[in-house]
């Protein structure tokens, strides 16, 4: 199993999902790689679109389990 740190934001609603990937994601070194949770629909949308207008590359997009997205996002 990994060791990559998790962030989990099901139930946290737009914008608020994107505010606590990106104060996350900030903590890191540049070419940290990370897992983030998120509901479909808007949160995976927005919240992934709004990490590569950051600067950042989301590089998979998975099924989690029911309703739930898990992105591998590195540090840009």
């Amino acid at each position: 199993m990994s060791n990559r740190e998790t962030l989990d934001l099901r139930g946290i609603t737009c914008p608020m999902n994107f505010v606590k990937a990106k104060l996350f994601i900030e903590e890191l070194e540049k070419g940290n790689v990370v897992e983030i949770i998120l509901e479909e629909g808007d949160p995976l949308i927005n919240v992934t679109r709004s990490l590569k207008e950051e600067g950042h590359k989301v590089i998979k997009v998975e099924h989690f389990d029911n309703y739930s997205f898990k992105l591998l996002v590195e540090k840009g």
